[in-house]
């Protein structure tokens, strides 16, 4: 096969791909096939079939091929600057996507989508990030914003700056969440401490803290283990004796 047929042969396999895609949704589609196409928009005159497969395997999951820094995706032969600006630009796309799809739901009848977000904007980061959910009244989501990055505990999330920014959203509600890089999702001694401070913090103003998140290899609720309740009772009887 001379060079002008192999390139015919490839043409008619991408296209192939695109129209299958058209018709049929990512569901027909593998891992390495998602992958694959993907590729040809940064390099759309190259086979891109192997260079998805070793993806896949040198990272071992489709999602860890997106949570991969730059560095490491041009390791893979085949992935050179384009392709790797394009992985990125995707998964930074759709984290935009899924924060303003949030805008204005109700987090009780959106919390799988608030989940969803926090899962792919957090998960897989090599350092320790700070989210906070901003709330109105109604529980409608008004905006969501990383207050703090490093180490998370309660002496690099400032109580005082983060409730300036609950005001100046007119939040009348928060979610909190961080992440743990190494995966774990059982809340650590501190975590329990970030959580009691500013749920006591949150009493005081009264705004109410509805839950705190931790993502790794899933997430893990505070809400959802009884604590948050435990935690707000305990506020409101020390808020009380304060009066």
């Amino acid at each position: 096969m001379d060079k002008e047929e192999w390139q015919k042969k490839g043409d008619g396999h991408r296209q192939r791909l695109r129209d299958r895609f058209l018709e049929r949704g990512l569901d027909s589609f593998s891992d390495t096939e998602v992958l694959e196409l993907l590729l040809t928009f940064g390099t759309p005159r190259t086979d891109c079939k192997e260079a998805a497969r070793q993806l896949v395997t040198e990272f071992g999951s489709f999602t860890a091929v997106f949570e991969a820094s730059i560095p490491a995706l041009q390791k893979i032969p085949g992935i050179g600057p384009k392709n790797s600006f394009a992985i990125h630009f995707v998964q930074e796309a759709a984290s935009r996507y899924l924060k303003e799809r949030l805008a204005g739901k109700r987090y009780l009848h959106s919390s799988a989508e608030v989940r969803d977000y926090l899962l792919h904007s957090m998960r897989g980061l090599k350092k320790e990030v700070f989210t906070v959910i901003f709330l109105d009244s109604s529980h409608a989501i008004i905006d969501s914003e990383v207050v703090a990055e490093g180490t998370i505990n309660v002496n690099t999330v400032y109580p005082r700056e983060l409730m300036n920014k609950a005001l100046s959203h007119n939040a009348a509600a928060l979610i909190v969440a961080h992440n743990h890089p190494s995966g774990a999702l059982d809340p650590s001694p501190q975590d329990r401490h970030l959580t009691r401070t500013l749920c006591l913090l949150c009493s005081l103003m009264q705004i109410q803290l509805l839950d705190h998140l931790i993502i790794g290899d899933g997430s893990y609720s505070f809400a959802d283990h009884g604590l948050m309740s435990e935690l707000q009772q305990e506020c409101r009887e020390l808020v009380e004796k304060l009066r």
